[in-house]
């Protein structure tokens, strides 16, 4: 079952930042998430970031929350990995 996906302002202005063909194929790499959700073992995170997700895309991080009770994926930022964890 696929899971509906929801992007905070941050999310939208850092895709809008990015070349076109990253932005490509991390929208791929999203799409693609909320299709396995349940099949894969999602990479947690620590800290300020407690409660969030990781999914990489070569150099590029997506950090995002999962609601397995409304079905919804909520991406807060995606960003390079020399910075995503910086903010």
């Amino acid at each position: 079952m696929t899971y509906s996906v929801e992007f905070t302002l941050q999310a939208e202005e850092d895709l809008a930042r990015l070349d076109k063909t990253v932005a490509q194929n991390i929208a791929n790499k999203i799409d693609w998430l909320s299709q396995n959700i349940k099949s894969i073992i999602p990479a947690p995170l620590k800290g300020k970031f407690k409660g969030k997700f990781k999914l990489r895309v070569g150099d590029w991080r997506i950090v995002y929350s999962i609601e397995h009770s409304s079905q919804i994926i909520t991406v807060f930022a995606v960003r390079h990995r020399s910075e995503v964890y910086k903010t």
